[in-house]
């Protein structure tokens, strides 16, 4: 049995995601005293009084309006009324009724959906008196809460909404059931993969591609998406978790406020994916930007594939273009060299499973393990093949044995003699070879040098 949907709509401002953050518990949408900051839709599970339910954030309406972007969002409410058993239209006690609130109410009423009418910015007693404006809405009795403060009427409006739920949709579970149910989902997650780069790459265009569908707004203009949006989907009977970021730029050109803290959740995303979808423009050239971006993902230790988005506007493409382009990349982004190179575009379509493939391929080769006897076989034929440099009075290092301590990413430890004869030039030479016998094609390996301690 799926469970119930319930979106938060309403005009810009009025504090839908501070409701939305306050219902899920924690500050996933972002905030900010600026109207129009969330744009695109945010699904997360939600938990009320042992009922599982999905709420819905959506952006503000603007009625109206001819702006591109306003459009789009207005498309995206839509879409998340529709997938809705229950709508929350959300106005401000404070501001009062205004002609946009009139105009959200008649687009609801024509959803025959079920609607819960409340009231925010309900602070304390004294704002009571401003309810009795919002019968005019012919929406039935206004539901005061104060999703700032997060008073006593919030819950009230939850154990209301839940009334709400079409009765073949409620289910409230044992302790034990939800115990179960958990155990199932962490069984059927499969992994979870973040798109990020420099903005107006297409990032958006590409997780639109690979849906199928028009989850995040795209347009033209540098840094449209601001959340990180997570959509769960199925490929090759793998259960993804698909993460938009918004585009990353460097610190000098970001402005404190809405943009930075969507930067922030973008960083965020690289260190809760368990693949990292780097794009770059293939029309321009790489920046230092994205080799910034990089440095984050290989300190974050994920698996990478790294996208050249929008080959439809090169021109005399070829598999000698191709190389020469996947050689710049292993020059201009080194901390990436492990990563898949997949040439696509978004705008045709051309290409994009290739991308879900080579994720699947890196977060295989992140979870792999090696028998000590073939690692410790092909280090021993390393050594032997070419010895470690002499350092100073003629000293070389010696790795006596290795073991591989952990996965995702592969971690190895080398236990040696010394740990101040190893050379940097050589752990390369080490890491080259291990990648040569086992693969981890995709993922970055770790080397951890101990030393080995003498027998007593």
């Amino acid at each position: 049995m799926s469970k119930p949907v319930v979106a938060i709509v309403g005009r810009p401002n009025v504090g839908k995601s501070t409701f939305f953050n306050r219902c899920i518990g924690r500050r996933e949408a972002i905030v900010y005293d600026t109207p129009g900051v969330t744009r695109d839709t945010l699904y997360r599970q939600c938990d009320w009084s042992g009922h599982d339910f999905i709420l819905i954030d959506t952006g503000g309406i603007i009625p109206d309006t001819q702006e591109e972007i306003s459009k789009q969002v207005i498309d995206q409410v839509t879409g998340a009324v529709a997938d809705a058993d229950v709508v929350l239209f959300l106005v401000d006690g404070k501001a009062g009724v205004t002609g946009a609130d009139e105009d959200v109410a008649n687009m609801l009423r024509r959803t025959k959906k079920p609607v819960l009418l409340a009231v925010n910015k309900i602070d304390d007693q004294r704002d009571r008196a401003n309810l009795l404006e919002f019968y005019q809405l012919g929406l039935g009795e206004p539901l005061p809460v104060s999703a700032l403060r997060g008073t006593g009427d919030v819950g009230d409006l939850l154990d209301r909404m839940i009334e709400t739920f079409p009765a073949h949709r409620i289910s409230k579970k044992t302790a034990e059931e939800l115990e179960e149910e958990a155990e199932e989902d962490e069984v059927r997650k499969d992994f979870s993969m973040a798109i990020v780069g420099r903005p107006n790459t297409g990032k958006s265009s590409i997780v639109n591609a690979i849906l199928g569908k028009k989850r995040s707004i795209v347009t033209d203009i540098p840094g449209t998406t601001r959340d990180s949006i997570d959509t769960l989907f199925t490929y090759q009977d793998r259960e993804i978790t698909l993460t938009d970021t918004a585009g990353i730029r460097r610190k000098s050109k970001v402005d404190y406020g809405v943009e930075a803290f969507s930067v922030v959740r973008a960083i965020q995303s690289i260190d809760r994916s368990d693949v990292t979808v780097m794009v770059l423009d293939a029309s321009q050239e790489i920046a230092d930007q994205d080799q910034k971006i990089a440095a984050k993902i290989i300190e974050a230790g994920r698996p990478a594939v790294v996208v050249f988005n929008k080959w439809d506007l090169i021109e005399n493409k070829s598999s000698k273009l191709m190389n020469e382009f996947m050689e710049k990349a292993v020059m201009d982004l080194p901390h990436l060299k492990y990563a898949e190179v997949v040439f696509t575009s978004a705008l045709t379509n051309q290409r994009i499973p290739k991308i879900l493939d080579a994720c699947i391929r890196a977060f295989d080769e992140t979870r792999r393990r090696i028998s000590t006897s073939l690692l410790n076989q092909v280090i021993t034929e390393a050594q032997t093949l070419t010895p470690p440099p002499a350092g100073k009075r003629g000293k070389r290092l010696r790795i006596y044995y290795a073991t591989q301590v952990t996965v995702s990413p592969p971690s190895f430890a080398l236990f040696v003699n010394d740990v101040k004869l190893a050379e940097h030039n050589y752990l390369v030479f080490i890491e080259r070879k291990i990648r040569e016998a086992f693969g981890f094609k995709g993922t970055p390996i770790r080397l951890f040098l101990r030393p080995k301690k003498r027998d007593s």
